[in-house]
């Protein structure tokens, strides 16, 4: 499994070790708030987590959401990476980050690293990104890397309306 690296981030697969760090991040108000519960409320959720969502993504498909880590000192930033979602044709690009990390363009920067693995590795043509309607941090980097609105799908147990951007690669 590969590890992606940019001038000033690691990005690396989730593993169980990292249980602390997504009980934290999943509780986050913004996680929360745009992409919804997972009902990850201690160590072992996050365990149950990892294991049925990215770690069984690694071995399904080789890749998945990753840890996002600062090179300089090892800090534990976010995640992002491609995920391959059974309701939407194409992979899908992922991220979110702890609120002490955002607006200092790491998301924007573990987001190109990702998109040319996409494409120079894995060979994709196209991605696609969904995020809630009012999020509009990730709406905002969506087009800053060049993906443009598509459509409304609807996403989740709820069947939560959400915005579907795309881009080729």
């Amino acid at each position: 499994m590969s590890v992606l690296t940019t001038d000033r981030l690691t990005l690396r697969p989730l593993t169980f070790d990292d249980a602390d760090f997504v009980v934290a991040l999943l509780n986050e108000p913004a996680w929360l708030r745009f992409i919804g519960d997972r009902g990850v409320k201690n160590v072992a959720d996050a365990r149950r987590y990892l294991e049925k969502g990215p770690l069984a993504m690694y071995l399904r498909f080789g890749f998945g959401h990753y840890l996002v880590q600062r090179t300089e000192d090892g800090a534990a930033l976010g995640i992002c990476g491609l995920v391959k979602r059974e309701t939407l044709a194409d992979f899908d690009l992922g991220f979110a980050f702890r609120e002490p990390y955002r607006g200092q363009g790491y998301a924007y920067e573990s987001s190109q690293a990702a998109l040319a693995h996409g494409k120079d590795v894995m060979g994709l043509k196209r991605v696609v990104a969904i995020t809630a309607p009012d999020n509009e941090n990730s709406i905002r980097l969506l087009e800053k890397l060049g993906f443009a609105y598509e459509r409304m799908t609807w996403m989740g147990e709820n069947g939560a309306a959400s915005k579907l951007f795309a881009r080729g690669l």
